[in-house]
């Protein structure tokens, strides 16, 4: 009898201690998932380009004077800022539209998402030696971004461009050369870096550069031949991890953006249009 007493005695002690340090478990969880939704320090990734530019001198004061501190951590370029978003490295960054997180999220199992669009510079026509998308000539070669969602802006400004024609039916988020059913020019499509590109321009007769790009090689911006039209899914956009995307720190971050202050610098700092800014920012 007394030893079905100990064992019993026994069995419940160890039944309390696992609750109790099952019940702390569930607490240190509870407590990193606050910690996380109302921090007041948070990391961005900065790759290069003038969407950090924008952030810094338009969005980061209004976010300090909400009591945040802002650091940020430098990459070579934006995939390297992606990988680290996904593994909770920083907390969000602003170099990216939607369709190129998608092929992210695809190509690396990733969980990364939009959570506010925000102003974005076009990609466009350049050329060394014409002025002109009318100077187009036969067997002309034209530097294309490597990138499915880049690649995909191309071509669809060579078609806005007329230069090409793509299948009716196509998707302009993933055209790409398997979709031009009319080339009448004969060009030849060369896809590269996007970045290599600008050192190149002189090896081709037109080239497509992204915004960004564009930016950093300090090209002039009034040297452009043809603008694409942006779709929604070429806007760019604030990117976090997907388990943040309803915590404070995000929500104060699409607030900001969509401020009368951001706006008041939006129409001090764009008289050029240089930016894209979407409606719902205006």
């Amino acid at each position: 009898m007394k030893t079905i007493k100990k064992s019993f005695i026994l069995l419940m002690s160890l039944v309390l201690l696992l609750g109790i340090i099952t019940g702390c478990g569930q607490k240190t969880e509870t407590t990193a998932d606050k910690d996380q939704a109302t921090k007041k320090e948070i990391t961005v990734g900065v790759s290069q380009g003038p969407y950090n530019v924008l952030f810094d001198e338009a969005v980061k004061p209004i976010l300090e004077k909400q009591g945040y501190t802002v650091k940020s951590v430098e990459f070579q370029d934006l995939l390297q800022s992606e990988i680290a978003l996904n593994n909770n490295e920083i907390d969000f960054n602003v170099a990216q539209h939607t369709a190129y997180a998608e092929n992210f999220n695809e190509a690396h199992d990733g969980r990364l998402v939009a959570i506010t669009p925000i102003p974005t510079v076009p990609a466009g026509i350049f050329s060394a030696t014409n002025t002109s998308v009318d100077q187009i000539e036969e067997g002309d070669k034209i530097a294309i971004p490597n990138d499915a969602s880049n690649a995909a802006r191309a071509y669809a400004l060579l078609q806005k461009a007329g230069w090409i024609s793509l299948k009716e039916d196509v998707e302009l988020l993933t055209a790409s050369v398997d979709d031009v059913i009319e080339n009448p020019y004969n060009l030849e499509f060369v896809e590269m870096e996007s970045l290599n590109i600008p050192r190149a321009l002189q090896d081709f007769d037109f080239a497509v550069i992204t915004g960004s790009i564009v930016y950093n090689a300090k090209i002039d911006t009034s040297t452009v031949l043809l603008q694409e039209d942006i779709l929604k899914h070429l806007e760019l956009v604030v990117v976090v991890n997907e388990e943040d995307k309803d915590t404070q720190w995000a929500k104060d971050i699409v607030e900001a953006y969509h401020s009368d202050e951001f706006k008041k610098y939006m129409e001090e700092n764009n008289s050029d249009n240089f930016w894209y800014v979407p409606d719902e920012l205006k």
